[in-house]
């Protein structure tokens, strides 16, 4: 009777001893790659800079944060606003096609119709006692939270750099954005 296994002799197998060690050592070399991948991740893509558009990436950036995820904001074409110091004190709120403003479109179109319904949102914010855009950011940025400037933007509308916030991150492309969406476990489009 043959003592022979498949792919060998049964002097050739390793020992249960060996097998062990070689277990081990794959148990560690499995622990050590996925080591640090504990961290949760979200990307989000802020695309709008009107009032109301700037509250959703700020407010899910700085609650995701708090909660220990990493947290990257890819501001892209009128989401550049918001990361400008000064353009992001002086957002508009659209009251045109927006079927939550208390006013009609027929109205909302009027002249200077936007300043008013954006007054009225200042005046809500204010008395609410909801976090400016620009304390949105700076706590944000306290925490961890990277804001990323679209290069390719910023070449498009003439931004200058030095005009953004402290902090953020300029010279990033659409190539950085989606390799950083595809290694978040959350990815938002806003």
């Amino acid at each position: 009777m043959s003592t022979d296994t498949p792919g060998g002799s049964a002097d050739d197998a390793p020992s249960r001893a060996e097998l062990a060690a070689r277990v081990d050592e794959l148990e560690d070399a499995l622990a050590e790659a996925t080591d640090g991948d504990d961290t949760k991740k979200m990307s989000i893509i802020a695309t709008k800079g009107t009032l109301d558009m700037a509250y959703p990436p700020l407010i899910l950036a700085s609650t995701a944060a708090a909660f220990g995820y990493e947290v990257t904001v890819f501001h892209t074409f009128w989401g550049l606003d918001i990361l400008h110091e000064e353009r992001s004190k002086n957002l508009k709120l659209s009251s045109v096609g927006n079927p939550n403003m208390p006013v009609p479109n027929a109205v909302a179109a009027l002249p200077g119709m936007d300043r008013v319904t954006t007054m009225m949102m200042e005046r809500k914010i204010d008395d609410n006692d909801t976090a400016t855009i620009e304390e949105l950011i700076e706590t944000s940025l306290d925490m961890g939270v990277e804001f990323q400037a679209c290069q390719m933007t910023i070449d498009l509308m003439g931004y200058d750099e030095d005009n953004f916030y402290d902090g953020v991150t300029t010279g990033v492309g659409a190539a950085t954005a989606l390799q950083d969406m595809a290694e978040a476990d959350i990815q938002l489009l806003v």
